[in-house]
Order: C-alpha cells, then sequence, then structure tokens
C-alpha cells in the first residue's frame, strides 16, 4: 500500500506562483512513476505532468509545459509541482498520483484558487 497526501494548495491571483507538495509513506520502494494531475468543477480529471524518483522521465501537459515544473526529493518520499504564471483556467483540484506494478494510488487533493 501507498499512502499519499497533498498540500500547498490555495489562493493565488493570476499570474501567481505556488509550489504543491505530495508526501509519499508506505511502500514508495514499489513506486515506478509519479504523476500530478487535477480536475476543474464539472470536468474530467486531467493530466498535468509526470516523473520518477529520481527526477527523470518527465512530461508536461501542453497546457503547463514552460511554466511548472515537476521534481522528487526522494530521501524526504516528497513530490513537488512548482506552479509559475498561474492563469484562472488552472483552478482546479490538483491530486497526486502514484503508479506501482500492483496499481495506482491516488492522495485526496488539494485545492488551488486562482482569482482574475
Amino acid at each position: 500500500q501507498v499512502q499519499l497526501v497533498e498540500s500547498g494548495g490555495g489562493l493565488v491571483q493570476s499570474g501567481g506562483s505556488l509550489r504543491l507538495s505530495c508526501a509519499a509513506s508506505g511502500r514508495t520502494f514499489s513506486i515506478y512513476m509519479l504523476a500530478w494531475y487535477r480536475q476543474a468543477p464539472g470536468k474530467e480529471r486531467e493530466f498535468v505532468a509526470r516523473a520518477n524518483w529520481s527526477g527523470g522521465s518527465t512530461y508536461y501537459a501542453d497546457s503547463v509545459n514552460g511554466r511548472f515544473t515537476i521534481s522528487t526529493d526522494s530521501q524526504k518520499g516528497t513530490l513537488y509541482l512548482q506552479m509559475d504564471s498561474l492563469k484562472p483556467e488552472g483552478a482546479a483540484i490538483y491530486y497526486c498520483n502514484a503508479r506501482t506494478a500492483g496499481g495506482a494510488y491516488w492522495g485526496q487533493g488539494t485545492q488551488v484558487t486562482v482569482s482574475s
């Protein structure tokens, strides 16, 4: 089992920055990929960015490429998402995702609100 706890969400003005964190615990050695997803009201959950524990194999959704940066600290078992130049359409609940051979795990999400 893997447990994921997100933090760092909040209210930010358009053009501002936020840094999200996701603390992983449990069988973290079984995780081969970590990712961030988001879900806005009335919309489906969508992929944002992914990386492995060493910080490699990064990939971003076109909508955030160049503005968001995903990173990891394997010693702390933590995944990060630095979000710069936030846009109003970036307002959503952001979820951490961990993939293992046994399945995928999700955190409870952290709310990001962007004021225009």
